[in-house]
């Protein structure tokens, strides 16, 4: 099974997702930029900026469910951000897709992206890669290896090449602000500015 590849701690499942091909309908986007989260203090893999960082709530209980699901959130009210679920059923973690490359679909993602300049912009940084492919609240928890699933994700071929992936802080947490859990292909032009959040510690001093 597909998803089983993901049921692993969440940077090796970040790195796993680099490369993959998501599909929303027509629109498909190549993933290029990916940042990873674990869990709650019960886990194995703590992670004060992850959404499950505290606990279990209505909003994450997918992020402890088993890998391969989508959770989609609302950040700032307005930009739907999508990840995928990933670790073993029951211990919290996924990873938050950044950027992606659109490869089919242009005509579409282009009309729910009026504002990007280039095909390039179109599903650069979390929000836009949502706009891009027409992700919604209402896809939450949507099994992304099903075949009858609107909205489908294909591994592709591992990366083993380690100067293919680029390794950084997340942008924009506050906490655990100097963790290295964003990863990026480095040939690939639709990868986001990193921007350190005015809130985080001085690098270096945060866990």
């Amino acid at each position: 099974m597909p998803a089983e590849e993901l049921a692993v701690e969440p940077l090796a499942a970040a790195r796993r997702l680099l490369g993959a091909t998501l599909w929303s309908g027509p629109v498909g986007a190549r993933i290029v930029e990916v940042e990873a989260y674990g869990g709650d203090p019960a886990g194995p893999w703590h992670d004060p900026a992850a959404h499950s960082g505290r606990g279990r709530t209505p909003r994450n209980a997918i992020m402890f469910g088993p890998p391969g699901r989508l959770y989609v959130y609302f950040s700032y009210g307005m930009h739907t951000c999508v990840n995928v679920t990933t670790g073993p059923d029951g211990i919290a973690s996924a990873v938050l897709i950044r950027a992606g490359e659109v490869i089919a679909g242009y005509d579409i993602a282009r009309s729910r992206r009026p504002a990007a300049r280039t095909d390039t912009d179109l599903a650069r940084g979390p929000g836009n890669f949502g706009s891009a492919l027409g992700i919604a609240l209402g896809d939450y928890g949507t099994d992304l290896f099903a075949p009858e699933s609107a909205i489908r994700l294909e591994l592709g071929p591992e990366i083993t090449d380690p100067t293919a992936v680029g390794v950084g802080p997340r942008v924009g947490v506050s906490l655990a602000a100097d963790r290295p859990w964003r990863l990026w292909l480095t040939g690939s032009a639709a990868v986001s500015a990193y921007r350190r959040s005015p809130r985080a510690p001085r690098a270096g001093k945060s866990a």
